[in-house]
């Protein structure tokens, strides 16, 4: 992977803190998982823009994939062929960047999530977590 430390923007960390927080989930490597597959569920590509690697939050590619790396990896770059993007290196580590950053918005940024369960239910269909 060329992607080996994956550091936040310090609007990303304070995010991720709000969702801990909220969600009781303590580790930032599952958030940030969560957040990287919300992005990447969205039918538009996410903005470009540059994202400051300003905060003191960072991991290895390895503690925010665990024994799933190739799997992120991989959907990262099927993604960024869909979006008829290039697959080199700068590319793909710029992309993660956008995509992990907007997920993390788009989680912080919804008040239905207010606990692991909630979370979970934002992947469902609407009348998937409605049958109980």
């Amino acid at each position: 992977m060329p992607l080996e430390t994956i550091r936040l923007s310090k609007q990303g960390r304070d995010q991720l803190t709000t969702l801990r927080r909220r969600t009781g989930i303590e580790h930032w490597n599952t958030l940030c998982r969560w957040a990287l597959c919300r992005s990447l569920a969205e039918a538009a590509p996410p903005p470009a823009m540059k994202i400051p690697a300003d905060s003191n939050l960072e991991m290895s590619w390895r503690t925010f994939a665990g024994p799933h790396g190739a799997l992120y990896w991989a959907l990262l770059r099927h993604r960024c062929h869909t979006d008829g993007l290039p697959l080199d290196d700068d590319t793909l580590a710029q992309q993660f960047r956008l995509h992990l950053h907007r997920g993390i918005g788009y989680l912080v940024g919804d008040r239905q999530v207010r606990n692991i369960a909630d979370l979970v239910a934002t992947t469902m269909a609407p009348d998937e977590h409605d049958v109980a």
